[in-house]
């Protein structure tokens, strides 16, 4: 039987690895992915994962070649890997509507965000803050894969006791933060986040972690506008023919 190769292309991280254990092959700063093939385009099609909103973690695992842990990725460095696979997939030009108005980008263009590395000279994801109104300092952490499936799962489960309750923020919140002065039992976390984090604090917050965020800059200035927006990133991002 003939051997066939695959082509791949590097994936350089936006956290550089800096965030992960040094024995991780994240550590790295890097990911090796492969070119998408018919396998993917199955996996891209197959209802039963779009339905359980798995489809795009299956699409990822499908195409990483190098042997990570893909729970330990980072969302950011997750995002970098969705992006480069896009690119691979179904080429760098990438249409959508804003506004009423229809605009194309090449997602080749496209860079991560500058990387604050002072923040990381330790390895270790946790960082300090001191809520600007309460004075309260806390410790969070940037989510991974993991956490984002806990969080999910916790939602979903929310969601059965009461249809109508919409937690998405302060769930959100209770994973992100891991301290509270000095206090790291889960449940006093989740305690402060109910009933004593003011709602200025955690804009503060929020606004905070999107700086710090190591991740892929997915904006751009729409015609005639001074203010970045958001590359809204839909069905149509790996189904161009939609």
């Amino acid at each position: 039987m003939s051997e066939f190769k695959l082509p791949t292309e590097v994936v350089e991280l936006p956290s550089k690895g800096l965030l992960y254990p040094e024995d991780s092959e994240l550590a790295k700063g890097t990911v090796e992915i492969k070119y998408m093939t018919a396998k993917e385009e199955d996996i891209l099609t197959n209802q039963s994962y779009i339905k359980n909103g798995t489809v795009l973690d299956k699409l990822l695992k499908s195409i990483i070649v190098s042997k990570i842990n893909f729970d330990d990725l980072l969302i950011g460095d997750k995002n970098a890997i969705m992006v480069a696979t896009r690119i691979l997939g179904y080429g760098s030009e990438y249409s959508f509507d804003y506004l009423g108005e229809s605009y194309t980008v090449d997602l080749s263009q496209m860079e991560n965000k500058p990387l604050k590395e002072e923040l990381f000279k330790e390895r270790k994801n946790e960082f300090l803050f001191t809520l600007p109104k309460s004075g309260n300092v806390i410790t969070f952490k940037l989510l991974t894969h993991k956490d984002e499936q806990e969080i999910n799962r916790e939602l979903e489960g929310l969601k059965k006791i009461n249809k109508d309750t919409s937690p998405e923020l302060s769930t959100r919140l209770k994973y992100l933060i891991t301290s509270v002065n000095g206090d790291y039992e889960r449940k006093s976390v989740r305690e402060f986040v109910d009933g004593y984090l003011l709602a200025q604090d955690s804009r503060a917050l929020r606004e905070y972690i999107k700086e710090v965020q190591p991740d892929v800059d997915l904006t751009f200035f729409p015609d005639g506008s001074d203010n970045r927006i958001n590359i809204p990133v839909g069905v149509s991002f790996f189904w161009p023919d939609i």
